[in-house]
């Protein structure tokens, strides 16, 4: 007996959304108007497509006196948040200008629909994206839209740069010591307080280097709260804003703005700058704090200061006793130590005693008397992290903490004795447990 059989189409569901637009609202308040009139040619139109799995959602996106020249319309962003929530495969319309009489808006919406791979019907002219031909039209559609978008950008181009050669403030980033008014740049005082102080003591120390280091060590910070590092501060010193200038592509124009530092100082500012890095390295070093000033004393007991001398481009940095620089070296057993050597001695030293367990008891027990809560192995795990964290610090830093700790350093013929400062290792932990964020205490 001959089996018969039948095969049937899989057909998958096409779900369709119709919108509508009118500008006016002249009407609207009729029985029959022209937004019931669109639908209800999509409707036959989808229905034509039944064919093809095309099946109507329920809700309707009907915009009703409201232009096609912006897309903030309710009935629009509502079918573009269904669109991007997967619940519309096609959107029918009666004609292209209900969707957009733009074309760079309309540009706009067709990305939306390509991202989420939604097809566009306008039922009276024949335009599918279903359909290859379809797909010309819209890309030629997009190629009119492209060209649109970039005469427009030619065109605010020329406009700002017109406007920036009449010294005009056209937005953008707020320099430090401005803020804007009336599209206009006003001096904030508070600000460009800070700003001056700066240049001037750029001028002083020669060295952006140094400065941040200062300036991170004052808590001096951006108007965001972030520390004053060496980048932010060459972008500042550079910004001929601050003399009044407005700069279009590396071209200075009178600015409209008032200055608030003179020309006289931006020239010393940039006369230094001028330098070379080296040599202006080589000027400031020898300014940078010594670790061990006030703390350092000779065999004899003198104290012994820091000083320097140079050879070539180089710099070799010493602690001598005023006697020797006054009367000779012979005066002085050890004559004169070499800066770097004796520092990294008392670093070392100063290292292998946080890390004796004799000092962490005797920092537990002395911290414990203001905070019972404080235990041994806090005392410890503080002490830790500093040893890692030392090479990472400033020279100013970890001057400020050897004086923190250290009272006096004795230099022997035979070796170095250090003399550590009361209450200092206590001081040190308290310190370090401020560095850490209120919620890693609380775990």
């Amino acid at each position: 007996m001959k089996r018969t059989g039948t095969s049937a189409k899989i057909m998958r569901k096409v779900r369709c959304a119709v919108y509508t637009r009118k500008s006016s609202e002249e009407g609207l308040d009729m029985e029959f108007n022209s937004l019931d009139a669109q639908r209800e040619a999509c409707e036959s139109y989808i229905a034509s497509q039944r064919s093809e799995g095309w099946v109507l959602v329920p809700d309707h996106y009907d915009d009703g006196g409201i232009s096609g020249g912006t897309l903030e319309r309710p009935a629009l962003k509502r079918l573009i948040a269904d669109i991007e929530n997967g619940r519309i495969d096609v959107v029918v319309v009666y004609k292209i200008d209900r969707l957009s009489r733009s074309l760079m808006d309309f540009a706009k919406l067709v990305e939306v629909f390509e991202r989420h791979s939604v097809t566009f019907v306008s039922v009276t002219q024949s335009f599918n994206t279903t359909t290859s031909m379809g797909r010309l039209t819209l890309n030629i559609l997009l190629s009119f839209a492209q060209f649109e978008r970039e005469v427009i950008g030619e065109r605010i181009r020329d406009k700002f740069a017109a406007s920036r050669k009449k010294g005009m403030w056209m937005g953008g980033f707020v320099p430090l010591g401005y803020r804007v008014e009336n599209r206009k740049l006003v001096i904030d005082e508070a600000e460009a307080a800070i700003v001056r102080m700066i240049f001037e003591r750029f001028v002083k120390v020669g060295s952006a280097t140094v400065l941040a280091r200062e300036l991170i060590a004052e808590r001096v910070t951006t108007r965001r709260g972030k520390p004053i590092d060496k980048g932010f501060l060459y972008k500042l010193l550079n910004n001929r804003v601050y003399i009044g200038d407005a700069v279009h592509k590396g071209v200075a124009y009178p600015g409209e703005h008032e200055a608030i530092i003179s020309v006289d100082l931006w020239n010393r500012v940039h006369t230094i700058m001028g330098e070379s890095p080296r040599s202006r390295a080589n000027k400031t070093r020898s300014a940078e704090p010594a670790m061990l000033k006030g703390l350092i004393f000779a065999p004899s007991g003198s104290a012994m200061s820091p000083t320097h001398t140079r050879k070539g481009d180089r710099l070799y940095r010493y602690y001598v006793t005023q006697s020797v620089l006054k009367c000779g070296p012979e005066t002085c057993p050890i004559r004169r130590v070499p800066a770097a050597e004796i520092e990294m001695a008392v670093v070392d030293q100063l290292r292998g005693l946080l890390r004796a367990p004799e000092m962490i008891v005797r920092t537990w027990m002395s911290a414990a008397r203001d905070d019972e809560r404080i235990n041994e192995t806090e005392v410890r795990e503080a002490f830790e992290r500093l040893d890692p964290l030392w090479d990472e610090l400033f020279p100013a830093e970890q001057a400020r903490i050897v004086q923190l700790l250290v009272e006096r350093v004795d230099v022997k013929t035979d070796g170095v004795a250090i003399r550590l400062r009361t209450g200092g290792l206590t001081s040190l932990f308290a310190e370090m447990q401020s560095m850490i964020p209120p919620a890693r205490k609380a775990a």
